[in-house]
């Protein structure tokens, strides 16, 4: 399995176009004194995520099979793929974990999508989708290790550097490691990209310090959406390629950053939204004097949501 190639993630761009829409890019003097912070506020999305680019991409490139698709998710990446197949007519089946909240869960059974939510974390849901893929024939979509599910997202970075990313830097955060490795694959070392994480969820700094994806325990108010057991590998092996710094930030800074970007940007996301902002704000990444910073702002679906 090998990750996209610039060609691949241009083409992926070009093609999910018509279906997403191109969110927009903001400069914030006031979130970090002193510096300009470049905003990427994909939070804005359709599902209020990245994951609908990876889902659209890899629906238009496959042959679904009457039995639909299949996916497992922590929330964001069930509702992109159950909003992907609604429009393009195809029958989905999304396993979620409880953890999920109120919120996401809502977001899904408003697709019309077949919804099961499951006990435990996204490592059950991902048993269950995986056996009922095997039982019906259903094509799975997995949530970030896949070529094209990277591709869609490495559209990501391709359209803000289209909208002329100025930055040096470039913070994201890090779940299973399919927005980030999109971004790596495309930007092929044209940026430094730093991989920030929960305390609690650190799958892909223990890759690293272990020399290879290794399960972590999850835990902690971004687990909904950053709490994969272990990084894809996809994403670990561009991450031992263009050798990213992974920092890790705890929950008070992560809800912090969350709470700064509503009181400044009037933006209101979940914690995994506010995880690489929190880097900055919280002193676990300290850019040099004249380095500029970029946020990928990722997802914008909390709980409770603002109409729960």
């Amino acid at each position: 399995m090998q990750a996209p190639t610039p060609k691949e993630i241009a083409n992926a761009g070009d093609r999910i176009e018509p279906y997403v829409h191109r969110t927009p890019v903001l400069e914030s003097h006031a979130l970090i004194d002193g510096r300009i912070i470049e905003l990427k506020l994909e939070n804005t999305q359709l599902t209020g995520s990245f994951k609908v680019r990876g889902a659209f991409n890899t629906l238009l490139t496959s042959d679904v099979p009457g039995a639909g698709v299949v996916a497992a998710s922590g929330g964001n990446h069930g509702a992109a793929v159950a909003y992907a197949a609604g429009k393009l007519g195809h029958k989905a089946t999304i396993f979620v974990p409880e953890v999920a909240g109120a919120s996401k869960i809502a977001l899904i059974r408003e697709t019309g999508a077949d919804l099961h939510v499951v006990p435990g974390q996204y490592a059950e849901a991902l048993a269950l989708a995986q056996a009922f893929e095997a039982e019906t024939g259903a094509m799975q979509i997995h949530a970030y290790d896949s070529p094209k599910t990277l591709a869609g997202q490495g559209a990501v970075m391709r359209e803000w550097e289209a909208q002329y990313l100025a930055s040096h830097t470039v913070l994201i955060a890090v779940g299973g490691g399919g927005l980030i490795g999109g971004a790596l694959a495309w930007l092929e070392g044209r940026k430094d990209i730093v991989a920030v994480e929960p305390e609690r969820a650190p799958t892909l700094h223990a890759a690293l310090e272990a020399g290879a994806p290794v399960d972590v325990e999850v835990g902690g108010i971004a687990a909904n959406a950053l709490g994969a057991r272990r990084i894809g590998q996809l994403c670990f092996d561009l991450a031992v390629e263009h050798q990213v710094e992974t920092v890790l930030v705890n929950d008070d800074a992560i809800a912090e950053a969350q709470r700064l970007l509503w009181r400044v940007c009037r933006q209101w996301v979940e914690p995994a939204g506010a995880t690489a902002l929190a880097a900055l704000i919280s002193g676990a990444y300290r850019p040099v004097t004249k380095e500029s910073v970029g946020v990928l702002v990722c997802g914008a679906n909390p709980a409770p949501g603002p109409f729960d």
